[in-house]
């Protein structure tokens, strides 16, 4: 895909947005709560960016999504030669010269603490819900305006800003990790663990440990990924009266050191993680959603599926997704990998119409995250070149996932 063209600019965004509402700059800035020389120099090109609280205002008064305003509707697109530009301006919020070159700081003041943790709820909501463009748009911003804050701020606000800092660069290691960057993704992680030791949430540094697992894991680092997932487990291992975040906690941690397992074919260490992982679950009685990741039950049970996919047991992966309760409590792309590995189990039994279908349902119920998911594109071209007919609901998936024909 070629980039020649020149997208419009956040302010010349916003100039059409508020003409459409008939609105004057005067009047937006007032129904948006902000000083109407940001919106002018926003909408002369005096300043190109802003606040993530200023465009969630601005968003919010002109009732658009903020990445509306933010634009890139492809920002993850493959591009003939290159990076995508939404991997290169994650690179840079994670990176960035100015930390070198000591530039001139940003004119607007940083926002509150309430709204910088509100940005970081709504960024991690995003993420969950695999709408990659936007997390592209967003996630940069907040990584500054973090930053931003923490350098303005003392004591506890600095120490609550440096915690809002490292969920963020862990949020971009993940999306890194999810695009096959995993170099930036380790380098976010170390940016979180530096935030997380200046920070006011004793877990944080366990749910950085847990992402480094999931990294490690997809950098083919297997051992490595079981030995950081196990060490910390044991380090937080839970007692009787445990709350059940750290039970939460320690039940992911199981389950990465599974994930890795798995792959290095010890089906004993996996059964015997997973039974830990379901005993914790089972303990808590619910499922939980913490740092952006669930566990209870249900991930238990969407997990064991996984595995059992991952050990070529299809027929037995299929009969343990029809026991998974509660399915709709999770995120939708924990959903759709949950679909995804059921169209492998599928495929690995040859019936491939109900691999077809279960990728239909994937893609339903997370669209874009389909799109760049590589094990669901690597199937659906399997599928592909499985099929004799010209036309059917699989080549039209083939089209909307833009595979080469």
């Amino acid at each position: 895909m070629e980039w020649n063209h020149e997208e419009p600019g956040i302010g010349e965004r916003i100039a059409r947005l508020r003409a459409r509402r008939k609105l004057t700059q005067e009047g937006l800035a007032e129904r948006a709560g902000l000083c109407v020389d940001i919106v002018r120099k926003l909408e002369q090109g005096v300043r190109r960016t802003a606040r993530l609280t200023t465009l969630n205002a601005l968003a919010r008064a002109l009732d658009v999504e903020t990445s509306v305003l933010v634009g890139q509707p492809n920002t993850f697109e493959v591009r003939s030669e290159g990076e995508q530009p939404s991997v290169l301006a994650l690179r840079r919020a994670i990176s960035p010269v100015s930390d070198l070159l000591g530039d001139d700081p940003d004119p607007e003041d940083p926002p509150g603490i309430a709204a910088l943790q509100a940005s970081l709820r709504s960024t991690e909501r995003i993420r969950r819900e695999g709408r990659m463009a936007e997390i592209g748009a967003l996630l940069p911003q907040l990584i500054r305006d973090a930053k931003a804050v923490a350098r303005a701020s003392s004591g506890s606000e600095a120490a609550a800003a440096h915690s809002v800092l490292a969920e963020a660069y862990q949020v971009a290691a993940t999306t890194l990790t999810a695009l096959g960057k995993e170099d930036a993704a380790f380098t976010a992680l170390e940016r979180a663990r530096d935030a997380a030791a200046r920070g006011d949430d004793p877990h944080l540094e366990t749910v950085g440990f847990s992402s480094l697992a999931w990294v490690l894991t997809k950098q083919g680092r297997l051992a490595d990924a079981e030995r950081v997932a196990l060490r910390t487990a044991d380090r937080i291992e839970p007692g009787f009266r445990s709350a059940p975040v750290e039970l939460a906690l320690w039940g992911i941690l199981l389950l990465r050191a599974a994930t890795a397992a798995v792959r290095l074919d010890r089906k004993d260490t996996v059964r015997e993680l997973l039974a830990m992982a379901g005993a914790a679950a089972a303990r808590i009685g619910t499922d939980r959603l913490d740092y952006a990741t669930p566990f209870g039950p249900t991930n238990v049970g969407v997990a064991k599926v996984n595995f059992l996919v991952e050990m070529a047991a299809g027929a037995e992966a299929l009969r343990a997704a029809r026991t998974v309760p509660e399915l709709h409590t999770l995120p939708p792309t924990w959903r759709a990998r949950f679909h995804v590995d059921r169209a492998l189990a599928f495929a690995d039994l040859h019936k491939d119409d109900g691999a077809v279908q279960a990728l239909l349902t994937a893609e339903r119920t997370a669209p874009e995250w389909m799109r760049y998911h590589s094990t669901s594109r690597r199937l659906v071209a399997d599928l592909r070149n499985r099929e004799r007919r010209r036309t059917s609901p699989l080549t039209e998936l083939v089209d909307r996932l833009d595979l080469d024909g």
